[in-house]
């Protein structure tokens, strides 16, 4: 089967899809919505939540798409928008709890996971966090955002955010230890 291109960049993609060329969208959606359904995803446990936030994301992108100026990656703006609207789904449903700091923590390295667990359940061990610790855990360590920049996007300090990503860290590994005493069956029953 032969596929035909009908735009030669994503740019004009983009310049087309920003003027509601319906097949402009409709292309840009096919290329992007399985990327933001699983960034909405890591934020949301349910799927179909998940998957209603993406199209309201989406919503907006195509709403907004004349404010998008080429400067950085078009996939960059559209996951800011995916991720802001998946903090607004959880701040409305009232899902977002932190709790109090800590004082006195360091930063451990926690590269000593020996695990051997399948995206699936690193995916399922997130999901079983605190939704306080798992919007942090997500947002730094898989997304790449600075402490300062999740305390101005969830409204907390900077050191909320340092110690939910502290908790969060070490409930992981808790979970980690927990499974790989179960899979090399040192757990006693």
């Amino acid at each position: 089967m032969k596929v035909i291109q009908f735009y030669k960049s994503e740019t004009q993609l983009i310049k087309k899809a920003a003027k509601q060329h319906r097949d402009a969208q409709h292309q840009l959606y096919n290329q992007h919505a399985p990327k933001m359904l699983s960034i909405c995803r890591r934020y949301i446990r349910d799927i179909q939540f998940a998957e209603e936030v993406m199209l309201s994301g989406f919503l907006k992108v195509f709403m907004n798409l004349e404010k998008f100026k080429f400067e950085g990656s078009f996939e960059g703006w559209i996951r800011r928008i995916m991720v802001n609207e998946s903090i607004s789904f959880l701040r409305k449903e009232k899902q977002i709890f932190f709790t109090e700091e800590i004082t006195g923590y360091t930063e451990e390295s926690w590269n000593n996971i020996n695990s051997e667990l399948e995206v699936d359940q690193i995916q399922e061990l997130i999901d079983s966090l605190p939704e306080g610790y798992r919007m942090v855990f997500v947002l730094y360590a898989v997304e790449g955002y600075k402490h300062s920049e999740i305390a101005k996007m969830l409204e907390i300090s900077e050191s909320t955010s340092k110690s939910q990503l502290f908790k969060a860290r070490k409930m992981l590994q808790q979970k980690l230890n927990e499974q790989n005493k179960i899979s090399n069956g040192a757990i006693e029953i």
